[in-house]
C-alpha cells in the first residue's frame, strides 16, 4: 500500500489532533441498556432520536452515547427480540439515562435452557457449533453468484474525518483563517465523536453479473470527490481508503480489512478459531431467526467479536451481521472497528446484502481517547434484480467511467443518492472550494508535498526527489545531484523528467533526460496507459543492479559492507512504446542502445589467438525489446504524475524478450534473451500472508559476462526482499536460471500465544530465496578466450562464479512490528560458503509500515 502519497493529503489535518471538543448547546445522551428480566447489559441495541435516521449501537457493556445539535425531545431503543422502548429527553443538555428492554413474546419454543455448573467450552455436542456448520454448508447457495443473473444499483460513500479536534484550535492565531473549515463539525453521525470531514467520495454505480460464461461489469453513473488539490485525476486517497475499508462479504472465508485478513465467523475453519453461543431466538416478519454470538479463542488473533442472525427456513442464511474487534488484537493504529451488514429478502425467500457499513478510528495510540482519524464507508444496494438476462453488450467490459459521470450536477445527486449526507458533509464540499484558493493553504500543501513525496512543487515544475541530492560511493566519492520533473500544469500529455549529478572523486558528470508523450488525451500514467517515451542517460551502476527496485543513489543506501568498488559507467539511449488495455494486459516495445565501461576495480579484457590480453574500454549493445504484463483484477491508485499499484489477491505475470543486434548503430553482439516472472501476494488467513516470486530466464548466443544475468545482490545493511541479502556484488552469473522467493509474514500467529510477545505486539517473519542456474559451455570464458574472463581481486582471488549443480540458498527469520515500524532479520546463507568474502550470517533491518 502506498501510504506516503496517501499521507500527504491528510498531513494538514493530522497535526491539528490534540484533545476533545464538542459544540455548546448540543443534546448529548449517555446511557446503558439492560434486559428487564435478568438485568444484563444488551449489546448492539439501536439507539436513535425518535423520528430520525440518526442512530448508534450499544457496545458489549450495553453503553452508548448519542448527540445532536438539533434539540430532540425523545429517544428510541430497539433490538431484535425485544419490544421498542421510548423515553423523553431534555433538549440541548448533557444527560445520563438507563433503559430496560422487555423480551417479545414470539420466542422459539424449541430452545431449552438449563441451569447448573458452568461447563468448559467444547465444539462437540454444541448446538451453536452445529448451527454454524449448517450455515457453512449452505454458504454457496446464499451468495449472489448462485443466481444465473444478478444486477443492482450501488451507492458507495466514503468519509474520512478528524475526530474530537479541540474547539480552541480554531481560535489559534495561525489557524484563525481556517475557522470556517475547522468549525464544520458533525456530532451526530458517531456517538461521542465530533467529526471534521477531510475526505468524502460518493460513487453511484450499476452492477451486472452473469454466471455462464461468468462476467461482471460495473457502470459508474456518478462520481463526486472532496479534493484538496486541483486535480480530478488523483485517486491516491480514495483508492487507499478503499483498500483499508474493503467491501465485506460475510460469506468469504477471509475478510480483508486494514490490509489484513480477518477470518470470517462463518469461514470453513471458523469452529477451530471461534467460540459460538446461541444467545437469542426471535421471529421477525414471520421469519424465524437465531441470534448467534461469537468470540475469538485467542483475543490477539485477527478475528471478530459479534453476532449474526441466521434464518431457520432451511437456507441458514445470514439476515444481519454485527462484527467488531477488541483492543487486544494485534493490529496497529486501529482504535476501534465495526462492520454492520443488513440483508433484505428477495421474492424467492433468499437474502441479499442491502447495506454494509464499516467504521474504524485510527490513531497512533490505540488506547488514547483524544483525537484521531475516523473513517466510515457505507455501501447501499437497491433495485436488486435476479435471473433477468440482459443483452451481451450489458456484460461487455469490466468498469466503465465516463467523463460525464465525474461532473454530475447537485440536482443529480439530490435525486439519486441512496443514502443521505450530513449537514457537515454538504458544507465540506463548499469549504474545500474556498480553501484551495487560499495562498496560506497552498503554501501548507506545498510543505506537505515535500515531506511525503520528496518533491518541491513550483507549479509547472517540481524539484526532487530530495533524498537523492546527496550520496557517496568508493568510485565517485561525494555525489551531488539535482533534478525534477514537469507537472500537468505544464502539459497534461507531455511529461519531462531530468537530473544532473557530479562525482567529486572521479570528476565525472552524470545526467538523465526523459520525455513521455501520451497518445490519448489523458495524463501520461493514467490507466489505461498509452504513451511513447524517449530517454538519454549517463550514470554509474553496480553490475546486476541496473533493474533496480530502489535507487542506489539514495543516501540511505550508501553505506555498504565488504568490497564495494566494482562499478560501471553506463550511457544509454532508449525509446519505448507502452500500451495498456482495460483488462490490465499491457505490452512494451522498445529499442535501447547501451554502452558500458568498467569503473573502480572492474575491468574488461579479451585474449587474441596468441593469448595476448587486450583491455576493452567500451561494451556496446543495440537491443530490441518486447515486454508483456498481465495483472488481472489489479487496483491502481492514480496520482497526478505517477501511479501506484495496490497489492491485490491475483498474480501478476511478466514476459520479456530481448534481441541484440550486431553491427546496428555500434552493437557488438547478436543474442536473444527470454525472461518470465510471476509475482503473487498469497493471503493465508490466520497464518498471515506471503509475497512470492518465481523467475526463469535463458540467454541464447555467445556474449561476455556483463550481458548475462547477474543476480541482484545486496551489500547494504537493509533487508531487501527483492535482492539476495548475503550475496556479494557480481558474485554469480548465468545464462539459464530459475529463482524462487517467499517472504512470509505470520502476523503474530505464534507470538500471540506467548504472553510477553503478545503484549509487545511483535510479529514473526520468515523468508527463503533460492536460485538454480548454470552457465553453458557457449558462454564459459575458460573455453572461449574471446569472452571476457571473470574478474578477480588484486591478489588473484575470484570475484565472479558460474553456478554449479548446487543451488544458491539463503533464508531468514525475523521479528517485525518492533515499535510498529521496524523489522529485524537474522539472515543465513546455506551454500557456496567457501567463496572469498562470503558472509554466513548477518543481521539486516528494514523500515516498513503495516496495520
Amino acid at each position: 500500500m502506498n501510504l506516503n502519497y496517501f499521507g500527504k493529503h491528510v498531513l494538514f489535518f493530522i497535526f491539528l489532533l490534540c484533545c476533545r471538543s464538542l459544540y455548546a448547546q448540543t443534546t448529548v445522551v449517555t446511557g446503558t441498556v439492560t434486559d428487564a428480566a435478568n438485568k444484563q447489559p444488551i449489546p448492539f441495541v439501536t439507539i436513535s432520536f425518535t423520528g430520525t435516521t440518526q442512530s448508534v449501537y450499544t457496545d458489549y457493556q450495553g453503553k452508548f452515547t448519542i448527540s445532536s445539535v438539533i434539540p430532540h425531545t425523545r429517544l428510541t431503543a430497539s433490538h431484535i427480540g425485544y419490544k421498542n422502548a421510548s423515553l423523553i429527553i431534555v433538549p440541548s443538555k448533557e444527560q445520563v439515562v438507563y433503559i430496560t428492554l422487555s423480551a417479545q413474546a414470539t420466542q422459539l419454543n424449541e430452545v431449552l435452557v438449563k441451569g447448573g455448573k458452568k461447563k468448559r467450552y467444547r465444539n462437540k455436542d454444541n448446538p451453536a457449533v452445529e448451527l454454524i456448520r449448517k450455515v457453512i454448508e449452505n454458504k454457496e447457495k446464499n451468495r449472489p453468484e448462485h443466481y444465473d443473473y444478478v444486477e443492482y444499483k450501488e451507492y458507495d460513500k466514503m468519509l474520512f474525518a478528524v475526530s474530537n479536534l479541540p474547539g480552541r484550535i480554531s481560535d489559534n492565531r495561525f489557524m484563525r483563517q481556517y475557522k470556517f473549515l475547522l468549525d464544520n463539525r458533525d456530532s451526530t453521525t458517531i456517538p461521542g465523536k465530533s467529526l471534521l470531514p477531510v475526505f468524502i467520495e460518493e460513487k453511484l454505480s450499476q452492477y451486472y453479473y452473469r454466471k455462464n460464461p461468468e462476467k461482471e461489469k460495473t457502470v459508474t453513473l456518478g462520481l463526486k470527490t472532496l479534493r484538496y488539490d486541483q486535480s480530478d485525476e488523483n485517486t491516491i486517497v480514495s483508492e487507499n481508503i478503499k483498500h483499508l475499508y474493503y467491501k465485506v462479504d460475510i460469506y468469504d472465508n477471509s475478510i480483508f480489512l486494514m490490509t489484513n485478513d480477518f477470518l470470517s465467523p462463518i469461514a470453513n475453519s471458523g469452529p477451530t478459531f471461534y467460540k459460538y453461543f446461541i444467545t437469542d431466538t426471535v421471529v421477525i416478519n414471520n421469519q424465524k431467526l437465531v441470534e448467534l454470538s461469537f468470540t475469538p479463542r485467542n483475543t490477539a488473533d485477527m478475528l471478530f467479536d459479534g453476532k449474526i442472525y441466521i434464518t431457520l427456513d432451511g437456507n441458514y442464511a445470514v439476515q444481519r451481521a454485527l462484527l467488531s474487534i477488541n483492543r487486544n488484537i494485534n493490529l496497529n493504529f486501529v482504535k476501534s472497528m465495526r462492520v454492520d451488514q443488513e440483508f433484505e429478502q428477495n421474492p424467492d425467500g433468499r437474502y441479499h446484502l442491502s447495506k454494509n457499513t464499516i467504521t474504524a478510528e485510527l490513531g497512533a495510540d490505540k488506547r488514547s481517547k483524544g483525537s484521531g482519524l475516523y473513517g466510515v464507508r457505507t455501501v447501499t444496494y437497491k433495485n436488486y434484480i435476479v435471473n433477468k438476462p440482459r443483452p451481451d453488450s450489458a456484460y461487455t467490459g469490466t468498469e466503465v467511467i465516463s467523463e460525464e459521470a465525474k461532473h454530475r450536477s447537485e440536482q443529480f445527486w439530490a435525486a439519486n443518492r441512496l443514502d443521505t449526507l450530513s449537514a457537515a458533509e454538504l458544507r465540506a464540499y463548499k469549504n474545500t472550494d474556498s480553501l484551495r484558493n487560499m495562498p496560506s493553504y497552498k503554501r501548507l500543501y506545498a510543505i506537505a508535498t515535500v515531506l511525503f513525496t520528496g518533491y518541491l512543487n513550483l507549479g509547472a515544475f517540481e524539484i526532487g526527489p530530495i533524498n537523492t541530492f546527496y550520496s557517496f560511493n568508493p568510485v565517485e566519492g561525494f555525489v551531488l545531484r539535482l533534478g525534477g520533473r514537469t507537472t500537468p500544469e505544464y502539459n497534461k500529455r507531455f511529461f519531462l523528467e531530468t537530473y544532473g549529478a557530479y562525482g567529486f572523486k572521479d570528476h565525472r558528470a552524470q545526467y538523465f533526460l526523459s520525455g513521455t508523450y501520451s497518445i490519448h488525451d489523458k495524463l501520461v500514467y493514467k490507466f489505461p496507459q498509452n504513451y511513447i517515451k524517449a530517454t538519454v542517460q549517463r550514470t554509474t551502476s553496480i553490475p546486476g543492479q541496473g533493474l533496480q527496485f530502489v535507487g542506489e543513489d539514495n543516501v540511505l543506501l550508501s553505506l555498504k559492507h565488504g568490497a564495494n568498488d566494482i562499478y560501471l559507467y553506463d550511457e544509454s539511449y532508449q525509446v519505448n512504446y507502452i500500451q495498456e488495455f482495460e483488462n490490465h494486459l499491457s505490452y512494451n516495445v522498445g529499442f535501447n542502445r547501451l554502452t558500458q565501461s568498467p569503473a573502480g576495480s572492474l575491468y574488461f579484457i579479451t585474449r587474441d589467438d596468441n593469448n595476448v590480453p587486450h583491455n576493452i574500454t567500451y561494451l556496446t549493445t543495440a537491443e530490441l525489446d518486447l515486454g508483456l504484463r498481465f495483472a488481472p483484477g489489479e487496483q491502481v491508485a492514480q496520482g497526478r504524475i505517477f501511479r501506484a499499484r495496490i497489492p491485490g489477491r491475483y498474480p501478476v505475470f511478466f514476459v520479456d524478450y530481448n534481441v541484440g543486434l550486431k553491427n546496428v548503430i555500434g552493437g557488438q553482439y547478436d543474442y536473444q534473451k527470454l525472461h518470465a516472472r510471476i509475482d503473487q501476494q498469497l493471503h493465508l488467513s490466520q497464518f498471515g500472508w506471503a509475497d512470492m516470486r518465481f523467475e526463469t530466464g535463458h540467454t541464447f548466443g555467445r556474449v561476455p559476462y556483463p550481458l548475462l544475468n547477474i543476480f541482484r545482490a545486496n551489500q547494504s545493511y537493509a533487508f531487501d526482499v527483492n535482492a539476495y541479502n548475503l550475496m556479494n556484488f557480481l558474485e554469480f552469473v548465468s545464462d539459464q536460471y530459475e529463482t524462487l522467493t517467499i517472504d512470509q509474514h505470520f502476523n503474530g500467529f505464534f507470538f500471540n500465544k506467548i504472553p510477553l510477545f503478545k503484549k509487545l505486539k511483535w510479529r514473526e517473519t520468515a523468508s527463503i530465496k533460492a536460485i538454480y542456474g548454470g552457465l553453458s559451455n557457449e558462454n564459459n570464458p575458460a573455453l572461449h578466450p574471446s569472452l571476457y574472463p571473470f574478474p578477480v581481486t588484486a591478489n588473484g582471488q575470484p570475484i565472479t562464479y558460474a553456478m554449479g549443480n548446487t543451488p544458491y540458498i539463503e533464508g531468514s527469520v525475523g521479528i517485525e512490528n518492533i515499535f510498529k515500524f521496524v523489522r529485524v532479520d537474522l539472515v543465513r546463507r546455506f551454500t557456496y560458503l567457501d567463496h572469498p568474502g562470503a558472509v554466513k550470517l548477518g543481521i539486516r533491518t528494514a523500515i516498513q509500515f503495516y496495520f
